[in-house]
């Protein structure tokens, strides 16, 4: 069984420099998005690596707003540092020059270190060969984004099924409303019926029937029923885990469909009615709520 993941989540990997040799640093983090939007924030002239990072990402991730960070750092000594025997052949040149000539004035450093050979050690780019070993880290990388989105993931899962829950008690309680409220609909129907029919040949009979047949339509069995089978096809989603994010939203908009033609057909009843009414509203803000957190799923 696959985990089920949220869209949210932050992953970092440091690797320090050591001695001539550059560290860099990766940082992965995500937040909601309804497709893959993915920014990559890399240094200069690393076409070639962004390409690879692009589709090491692709094959992890699904969904979410994601930014992929590269940064480099020089090593102690990857940087220039003064070579001092250059330089200190200048200054004894220097000096002797003085001596010789018999002139004064002082060394010049800025001089000295723009001299051919005076600066020694690495200047070059300190991604240079980091390529292939960056790309190397990113599935540890977007395994460590996943821990965190897996943990945020269950939290919600958990919510949701709260909320399924406080579902199926307000399913439970307007089925139990369900049989005074057909038989006050008969009786207003039939009430009804009968002051418009008062000048035909029509018996109680026929009336009664009618009034059936007008409470029957007004009747919620039928979407109190495919509720309780959306509710658990929903369960059955988040059990299975994955990518579910799509599909429980394409499914709340069944639930919210349902709870619709429930109101309108309650609309207008009986005090009875009312309070199905009073719970179906109730029944929207919880199906609200589910699709709030739906939202944050991969």
């Amino acid at each position: 069984m696959a985990a089920v993941r949220s869209m949210t989540g932050y992953a970092q990997i440091q690797v320090p420099a050591q001695d001539s040799s550059s560290g860099y640093s990766l940082s992965l983090k995500s937040v909601n998005h309804r497709f893959l939007d993915l920014q990559l924030r890399l240094p200069g002239d690393s076409d070639a690596l962004e390409m690879k990072l692009r589709r090491a990402v692709r094959g992890k991730i699904a969904r979410g707003h994601v930014e992929l960070t590269v940064s480099y750092t020089s090593g102690v000594e990857g940087g220039s540092a003064i070579n001092k025997e250059v330089v200190g052949g200048y200054v004894r040149a220097f000096r002797q020059a003085q001596q010789h000539f018999g002139i004064g004035g002082d060394v010049d450093l800025n001089v000295a270190l723009r001299l051919p050979g005076a600066m020694s050690g690495s200047a070059a780019d300190p991604s240079e060969g980091r390529d292939d070993e960056i790309v190397g880290r990113m599935e540890e990388l977007i395994a460590r984004l996943n821990v965190m989105r897996e943990q945020e993931g269950e939290a919600i899962a958990t919510e949701l099924r709260a909320r399924l829950a406080h579902l199926t008690t307000a399913i439970e309680q307007i089925s139990r409303q369900r049989d005074q409220v057909m038989r006050a609909t008969q009786e207003r129907i039939r009430s009804r019926l009968s002051e418009l029919l008062a000048q035909t040949n029509l018996n109680d009979d026929r009336i009664l029937q009618e009034a059936a047949i007008l409470a029957e339509r007004s009747d919620v069995q039928e979407e109190l029923a495919r509720l309780n089978s959306h509710i658990e096809q929903f369960l059955a989603v988040i059990e299975t885990g994955g990518e579910v994010g799509k599909k429980l939203d394409f499914m709340l908009q069944e639930f919210n469909r349902e709870a619709n033609t429930l109101l309108s057909k309650t609309s207008g009843l009986s005090v009875e009615g009312l309070k199905i009414t009073e719970i179906g509203l109730t029944m929207k803000s919880e199906i609200e709520k589910l699709r709030e957190q739906v939202q944050n799923l991969e």
